[in-house]
């Protein structure tokens, strides 16, 4: 990445959640049969016509409430105080993987050849003009009633959830950057899914590179991966917790994907996944807890969370 991006040679990368595997080829060397993305600005909607048929088999409420138990038992022992938890849910639906990135509206969409697709609605950073900005997107609900927004904006739970990810991206970002900011704090973005919107609460961080970062974004993702927005806080520490409690491989899932365009960098946090396996499509989804949260709201946002952006 620091090579190419010296250069000024237009690239692609991608980044999982443990940093042990990843993914940086040239734009013009990419063969389009099995890697393609989309980036705003670089995309063109598609219309799907048919009508889709998506079932799932998520984790038993019984077993996720054990799980969440377990998180609760840490958060309430001062180990952590947002964890991320998130799970695997077999799935069925009437569409391959390379049609699921085609149809999908989605701001960012990556797909690789019987692999996974993502079509993630959240931007992890942006690098222009020596500024660095990020998004951290935390707090979901139904867009079926207008009011649900205020809900969102005013509830205990979720802007406690909210805040401390802002928090946490504020510090990371000041790894990297000086004079960091919130600029924008709580922005409400709604979401079209086959399922019915959603709202989505989101706020924007900015800060000024340091000098070695300017030319050096490869050691820049290593220093905030894996996103403090789908991990918690503090990172360290809830990285040890999800890892126990979660107990199955991420991969690419909540892990970055990216592309330089030879002036600026684009990236999104690898949510909304759909990843082929020996046993079938497993959809990874989760969400945050803190002490304020129920084990029963947390599970319908697992499910929630389970659609594809096709309509």
């Amino acid at each position: 990445m620091n090579s190419y991006y010296q250069s000024g040679k237009s690239f692609l990368f991608a980044i999982n959640y443990s940093k042990t595997l990843g993914i940086c080829v040239l734009t013009d060397s990419i063969n389009h049969d099995q890697i393609k993305f989309s980036f705003p600005n670089h995309s063109s909607e598609i219309q799907f016509t048919g009508k889709i048929n998506l079932s799932y088999n998520a984790i038993r409420f019984e077993d996720y409430k054990q799980k969440f138990n377990q998180v609760l038992d840490h958060i309430l022992l001062g180990n952590s105080y947002l964890c991320n938890l998130t799970q695997a849910t077999s799935i069925s639906i009437n569409l391959n993987l390379e049609e699921i990135f085609k149809y999908s509206h989605a701001p960012y969409k990556l797909y690789l050849k019987d692999q996974f697709v993502v079509f993630s609605p959240e931007t992890f950073v942006e690098i222009k003009s020596g500024t660095i900005f990020t998004y951290p997107m935390k707090g979901t609900i139904s867009a079926d009633q207008e009011q649900n927004k205020s809900i969102l904006l005013n509830d205990p739970k979720e802007d406690a959830e909210h805040n401390t990810i802002v928090d946490l991206l504020r510090n990371d970002l000041s790894i990297v950057a000086n004079t960091v900011r919130v600029d924008r704090l709580k922005m409400i973005q709604k979401i079209d899914t086959n399922k019915g919107s959603i709202w989505q609460m989101s706020s924007q961080i900015s800060g000024k590179l340091k000098p070695h970062y300017l030319e050096h974004p490869g050691d820049l993702f290593d220093k905030l991966l894996p996103a403090g927005s789908v991990t918690g806080a503090p990172k360290e520490k809830t990285l040890r917790i999800l890892k126990d409690v979660e107990n199955y491989d991420r991969g690419f899932y909540t892990g970055v994907f990216g592309y330089f365009d030879g002036v600026s960098i684009q990236s999104s946090v690898m949510i909304r996944f759909i990843e082929n396996t020996d046993t079938g499509l497993m959809y990874k989804s989760g969400g945050g807890i803190t002490s304020q949260s129920s084990s029963e709201l947390e599970y319908q946002e697992l499910i929630q969370k389970i659609y594809v952006p096709v309509f």
